[in-house]
Formats: structure tokens, sequence, C-alpha cells
């Protein structure tokens, strides 16, 4: 899973990306710091995989992991080529999802590129820049889609549908705000459209934000209004907490979250987060050789999940030698959750459930 991290110059993106990647991007206080992206790669933190570990004190540990790409901030006109407007569209079409870095503070010491602190508008200012760069792509779609439909009437639906699309775009209004049929969605496969990808507002807030509740901020408030209208999520995060929590031993870490009344670091929360916003679960393996957590998609079924591990275990699935993370935990070895019958062999048809662990018999 790769993310990319955007926003305009100066609201903490960088700042961000190196407290949960630790990767040491520069950070400074100027318009495009960041020209190139960084790239980081983060363990995705799962309680159930560290007693896994103890349970089989293998030769190998092997977390998910998610790609974190600190992208270069975006200006008006970045659609036209303004800023760095082309590096920027380029690299986050190559994202599954872009976390959206909002400045929800206020800092007389740090720059603004539009001069104040407003949250709504610089969302509608990237909200707009990724609008314009769909509206070019999808005119060209619009187009080749029209020529092809004098010798083939069945495209007149697709026709229809791009139309409807580019009505909602010109009205300001993002991709993933509309809502599509199933038919509708397949001819989103043949458009690359920026403004349809997964998206979380993450709500760069003070410290002393969290001290006195989040919920207090109505900056955060506002965020939070604009992604329950249009399918996303809202998240509130301190870069500058998050670059102290990074510094931190397990121990230090728990005491200053627990001084906070936190649970989870913002890295753990946007992780949760993200898994969420794109329907992901995971499904672990466990043994002397390697403990080792997949990602999935929701839905997916046994044979195609054993396909992540190595195509040929899908190809030539035979059988899910299944038990629930819990079960396992609860009789302290397989053998003998198998002893009271809680490891299930389940065919082709059986649906991955997050926290499965999982043995995959096949024969190529």
């Amino acid at each position: 899973m790769k993310l990319g991290i955007v926003g305009l110059p100066n609201v903490g993106k960088s700042t961000l990306f190196n407290a949960i990647t630790n990767a040491g991007a520069t950070s400074a206080n100027f318009p495009f710091c960041t020209i190139e992206p960084n790239v980081g790669m983060v363990a995705v933190p799962d309680e159930r995989l560290n007693k896994l570990k103890e349970m089989y004190n293998p030769d190998k540990f092997t977390p998910a992991v998610i790609e974190f790409v600190d992208i270069a901030g975006l200006v008006k006109g970045a659609s036209k080529g303004e800023g760095l407007g082309n590096k920027f569209l380029s690299h986050i079409r190559e994202v599954d999802a872009i976390v959206h870095v909002v400045r929800c503070f206020e800092n007389g010491d740090i720059v603004h590129v539009e001069g104040s602190v407003d949250p709504k508008r610089d969302i509608e200012i990237i909200n707009l820049e990724l609008i314009l760069a769909d509206l070019e792509t999808l005119s060209k779609r619009i187009d080749r889609v029209s020529k092809a439909l004098k010798g083939d009437k069945t495209l007149q639906k697709e026709l229809d549908f791009l139309n409807k699309l580019k009505e909602h775009l010109e009205k300001g209004l993002n991709a993933r705000s509309l809502e599509i049929s199933e038919e509708e969605s397949e001819y989103l496969k043949e458009v690359s459209l920026l403004s349809l990808k997964p998206v979380i507002y993450a709500c760069n807030m003070s410290e002393e934000d969290f001290t006195k509740g989040i919920d207090k901020n109505e900056r955060y408030l506002a965020v939070k209004k604009i992604a329950e209208n249009e399918n996303s999520k809202a998240l509130a995060i301190c870069a500058e907490m998050e670059a102290e929590i990074a510094g931190l031993d397990e121990t230090e870490k728990e005491m200053f979250l627990d001084d906070l009344g936190l649970e989870k670091s913002g890295l753990d929360r946007l992780i949760v987060t993200c898994y969420d916003l794109l329907g992901l679960i995971s499904f672990l393996t466990a043994g002397k050789p390697e403990v080792r957590a997949w990602t999935i998609k929701k839905g997916t079924k046994a044979p195609q999940a054993a396909g992540k591990i190595h195509t040929d275990f899908e190809r030539g699935f035979i059988r899910a030698e299944v038990v629930s993370f819990k079960d396992l935990i609860e009789n302290g070895s397989l053998a003998a959750a198998k002893e009271k019958g809680l490891v299930r062999s389940e065919g082709k048809d059986y649906v991955m459930q997050d926290g499965d662990v999982v043995l995959f018999r096949f024969n190529v």
C-alpha cells in the first residue's frame, strides 16, 4: 500500500513524514522544500503479530508495511504547471490513497503560503487543482469514446456516464463524492482520476489542542464536516508531537500518550484509518520459519489470499487450514486448538476474515 502525503507548502507535511518514517527528509520554513518525493517504509503495528512471535520464536518476523511518499507542496495553478504542479500531479497518480495534511493551528513564526490559516480554503485549492487535471483527462476520454460510438452504439451508456461525471466535476465537486453504480465503476477503470482517490485529511493541530480537547478546535470540526460530505476521513494529528514520540522508547511513548489521554500515536491511528478507508484487513501465517502479516481487501477469497504469498499457491490451491487468532492464543498452540476442533478446513469459496491464522495446502 502506497500513501501520498500532500498539502500546501508549510502545513507540516515533511515534519509529519519525518516523524512517522524516521527517514530524515529535509524540513524547513519555506515553500518547495520538498521537490523530489521522499519515500519511507513503515511497519504496520499489529499486537497480534507480536503475540505470535512470542508463541513461535520464529527465525523471521515480517509485519505488513505501508509506503509513505512525501510529495512536493502544491500551489494554485498546479494543474497548469505552476510551481511544481506537474511533478505533484504525476507523483500523486502513483499512490493508492492521499493523506492530505491540513494546517489547523496558529503560529506566527511559520509562514503560510496563502497568508492566513484557513483549512477550508486550503482544501479547496488542492481539490480544485486535482479536479482541473481530471477534467483534462476526462475530456480526452470523452473524445475517444465519442469517435468510437459511431461504430459501436453499445458505448452510449459509457458516454452518458462520462458526461454526467464531467458536469459533476465542473461544479467544483471531486469524483469521489459522486454516487455511482457498479456498472459505472467499470467505466472509471479506463480513466485515471486524481480526485477519485480515497483521502484522509490529517488535521495538523497543536499539542495544546490535544490537551484542551480536539473537539474545541473549530478548524478541525470544519474539516470533519467536509470529509463527511465527500466520503473521506478526518484525523486529528500533531506533527510536532509525533516528532517527539518518534524519539522515545516504548515505555516513554506509553507514558507520553497517557499524559495526553491517548491510547495510540498519530501514526497508529493513521494506519487504522487507512485500512478502514481502503477496506483492508490482515491475515497471518505463523510457524518457526516465519511469522508474517499479509494485507488483503475485505471480501478476498482463500485462493486469492494464497496468491498473495505465491502465485503457485493460488494456481494449485487445495484448501486452507484456518484458526482465528483469538482461538489460537486462548489455547496456547495450534495442536491444542486442533484437539478442540477449532482449526477449520476451508475451500475455494471461503472469504478471509481479519486475524485468520492460515496454512494453505496446494499442489502444482
